[in-house]
């Protein structure tokens, strides 16, 4: 029970991923195709060496941004589906400002563009969190249409008011922006990679959001409204504003995202395919499965993230190497979240299972005290 009690928060999602492998192995196998090749390129092509390693972290860091927000709204036992429309939302603002702002030094556009991507994933977070505080609006309803509304936003955008010059006189009309200017650039922090500034922004974001939730009377607020709505209010919290400042959150951590897949992509310009999935990599979705797998703890989030990016960059590698269908792949990654999912609900069963046990053991420990004493 002590062993269990220890470490089942990280042995019971290590074995939906390996659950979920294991099942990914048999149709690779069905396919014809050699299993452990396929996972051994997997493995060389996500962790293999440091080129392997950068990609795995750039990849990861906009799954950890959401992840962290995921954290942050879910605490407040509110579910934020709305990652997607949240990242974009932060990336269309803060392209707009530099758009604007073209001439400006790396040391002052690149703050000013990361605010602007909080503060656009904020907004669009802070509308479903007022919907549901205020007017008991179902979240998530409302952040899955507040997605749609997003991308055809961008999809406007893209293809009138910020569509590349150079794409009209083609005649081309691709939906992307104009080259950003270099100076908005996030600086390659390892030559040679693809290693960014973002990668560490959102390792610090990671920290913060762990301090705001443990280390903050704010946080300590939104945690006790997400364990006991009703309690919280009698003991006069204001539960309304702690919802929407949880989802407000959550969509800032989101909108950063999408000002670090901008800012930090290879194009250095916003360019979509009419989808979110072309421009966020569906990280609005893998941060849920993520944050999830790390238990709802900011920090955790982090190895978590990482594993996850692991798993898509990987993913790539595999296919290359052992010829099975793309479709498969995002089989693997479907299974992956599938089994994840799912062992929350164990882990929180065997949580129970502890504290009962542990209940038990102190009552009769006390018992036994007082029938000795007496």
């Amino acid at each position: 029970m002590i062993f269990l009690r220890k470490f089942h928060g990280l042995l019971i999602p290590l074995g939906a991923v390996i659950s979920a492998l294991a099942i990914g192995a048999l149709i690779i196998a069905i396919l014809g195709a050699n299993p452990f090749e396929g996972y051994l390129k997997l493995l060389e092509g996500a962790f293999g060496d440091g080129d392997a390693l950068a990609d795995t972290a750039v990849r990861a860091m906009p799954i950890l941004l959401v992840g962290v927000g995921i954290c942050i709204a879910f605490r407040a036992q509110v579910i934020n589906i709305g990652g997607e429309g949240q990242i974009v939302s932060g990336a269309l603002l803060s392209t707009v400002v530099a758009l604007n702002l073209p001439d400006l030094p790396a040391i002052i556009i690149i703050p000013i563009v990361v605010i602007a991507g909080i503060v656009g994933g904020g907004i669009w977070g802070a509308i479903p969190g007022a919907l549901k505080a205020y007017m008991g609006v179902n979240e998530i309803l409302s952040t899955i249409m507040l997605n749609i509304v997003a991308i055809q936003i961008m999809n406007y955008l893209l293809r009138a008011p910020l569509i590349d010059p150079v794409e009209i006189e083609r005649g081309t009309r691709i939906p992307q922006t104009e080259r950003l200017s270099e100076s908005s650039d996030l600086p390659i922090l390892i030559d040679g990679t693809r290693f960014h500034l973002g990668v560490i922004i959102a390792l610090v974001a990671a920290i913060i959001g762990w301090l705001f939730l443990w280390r903050t009377t704010l946080g300590f607020k939104v945690r006790a409204v997400g364990h006991n709505a009703n309690a919280a209010n009698y003991a006069g919290m204001p539960v309304k504003k702690m919802t929407m400042l949880a989802m407000t959150y959550s969509g800032a951590m989101c909108g950063l995202a999408g000002t670090v897949l901008v800012f930090g992509s290879q194009s250095h310009r916003l360019i979509t395919d009419g989808s979110s999935l072309g421009f966020t990599g569906s990280a609005g979705f893998n941060g849920i499965v993520a944050a999830l797998f790390g238990g709802l703890h900011p920090l955790w989030t982090i190895p978590s993230s990482f594993l996850f990016g692991g798993l898509l960059v990987g993913a790539n590698a595999m296919q290359r190497a052992i010829q099975i269908p793309s479709s498969l792949v995002v089989g693997l990654n479907g299974l992956v979240v599938i089994f994840v999912v799912c062992s929350t609900n164990i882990r929180e069963r065997i949580q129970r299972m502890i504290t009962i046990s542990e209940e038990t053991t102190q009552s009769d420990t006390f018992t036994r005290t007082r029938a000795t004493n007496g």
